[in-house]
């Protein structure tokens, strides 16, 4: 597959000028920040060689490359899922050729169900760690020595120094942020109210269906994270309610301009 990471790498450098050094992969409801980016190529998914397309209706599919903060970006607008019948090779194979693009740090976020009983909805969760309940991990088969090492280490997921900055951009600008362990699991469906406090009692914050396979693929070449998750609804007793995808972006659009704005601060600052 390291062909079809450089022979993807190579069409896109021959589509942009721009040598981004920030990667973002954006989640469901949470495409504003694209907005913000002063864009000077787009490029459709499909157009790329050897790439995924996205599946998902509130999922766009193409890579923005633009200014962002003072920095040069590649963003994700739509990402790939686990559930639409990918691999986690082909759901990571972004990141991979993100790196080979030039990206130092990656930001992404989320739209998630809540178990923590202190998190209402709308909670913004910055991520500081994770636990995987994937069926497997994207790392699992032939390791590319130039890229990583076999057995890369996951105790730094979430980078500490990236969290402690968007905190205090956050009590700067009075916007409430929690800071919590996000649980994967493949969904397409959402969590019965077992499955929810499986989760909580293993210790988890929050549940969604994607993150943790992109950040394990980052962090094995060596990309510091930073990971925000809008909490959409909750998987607390009591308080569980039938959710609808329309309810999940509707929570996370009208969250996701707090968001927004950390993200965007965030990487002005690094």
């Amino acid at each position: 597959m390291l062909k079809q990471f450089e022979e993807s790498a190579a069409y896109i450098e021959s589509k942009t000028s721009i040598k981004p050094s920030i990667g973002i992969i954006l989640g469901t409801g949470l495409g504003g920040l694209v907005k913000e980016i002063k864009i000077i190529d787009e490029i459709p998914y499909e157009d790329i060689p050897n790439f995924p397309v996205s599946t998902v209706e509130s999922h766009s599919g193409k890579l923005i490359f633009g200014e962002l903060g003072g920095k040069f970006v590649v963003a994700m607008q739509g990402r790939f899922h686990y559930y639409e019948g990918y691999t986690l090779q082909q759901v990571t194979f972004p990141v991979r050729v993100m790196k080979l693009l030039g990206v130092e740090r990656l930001f992404v976020s989320n739209a998630s169900g809540g178990v923590n009983p202190d998190y209402e909805v709308g909670e913004i969760m910055i991520m500081d760690d994770h636990i995987n309940l994937f069926p497997g991990n994207p790392l699992i088969g032939k390791n590319f020595d130039a890229l990583g090492p076999r057995f890369p280490d996951m105790s730094d997921a979430y980078d500490e120094k990236m969290i402690a900055l968007a905190l205090s951009i956050a009590k700067e600008k009075n916007i409430r942020v929690a800071v919590g362990c996000y649980a994967g699991l493949t969904g397409p469906t959402l969590e019965t109210p077992s499955e929810y406090k499986y989760v909580r009692a293993i210790g988890a914050d929050a549940v969604g269906m994607s993150t943790v396979p992109e950040v394990i693929v980052a962090r094995h070449m060596d990309i510091p994270c930073f990971a925000i998750s809008i909490i959409t609804d909750l998987g607390v007793p009591g308080k569980i309610k039938k959710v609808s995808v329309q309810d999940v972006i509707e929570v996370a659009s009208r969250q996701e301009p707090k968001m927004t704005e950390i993200m965007k601060e965030l990487i002005a600052r690094i």
